[in-house]
């Protein structure tokens, strides 16, 4: 299924010419025009699922070993030192094309690209209250 407003499925499809690193029958892996770093990449199913809650399970398996793959191919190709994989869902995630994807970012020493957060703390009331949340959810 495609969604003929999305870009995304535009791009995955072929419709929008991209910078290709990678193709089968299922993905587009292409390079992202803002890029984060040198070789930032988007790994792109070609049918239409809004984030990774909407995608079935046997495409979300696929999606992530490609992206070990893909990030393997990077460190020997571009020689980064590190790579992150990013993945965002809804508006307070960051997302901000709905349309899942995976962010493949090269990480150099010194580059400045930023995928971190200032670490708070997980307090005994704030465990035994998402401990609880998730038990009674299981029901």
């Amino acid at each position: 299924m495609k969604d003929e407003n999305c870009i995304f499925c535009k791009i995955a499809n072929g419709e929008i010419p991209s910078a290709t690193l990678y193709e089968d029958e299922d993905f587009r892996v292409i390079l992202d025009l803002g890029p984060a770093t040198r070789g930032h990449a988007l790994i792109l199913p070609k049918e239409h699922y809004a984030n990774v809650i909407a995608l079935p399970e046997e495409r979300t398996a696929k999606a992530f070993i490609l992206a070990k793959k893909m990030a393997a191919k990077m460190m020997e190709t571009l020689h980064c030192d590190g790579v992150n994989i990013v993945q965002n869902n809804g508006v307070a995630a960051g997302q901000t094309v709905f349309h899942f994807h995976i962010h493949l970012i090269p990480r150099y020493e010194g580059d400045n690209a930023g995928v971190t957060w200032t670490p708070g703390t997980l307090t005994d009331e704030g465990k035994e209250e998402i401990l609880k949340a998730f038990a009674a959810a299981q029901d």
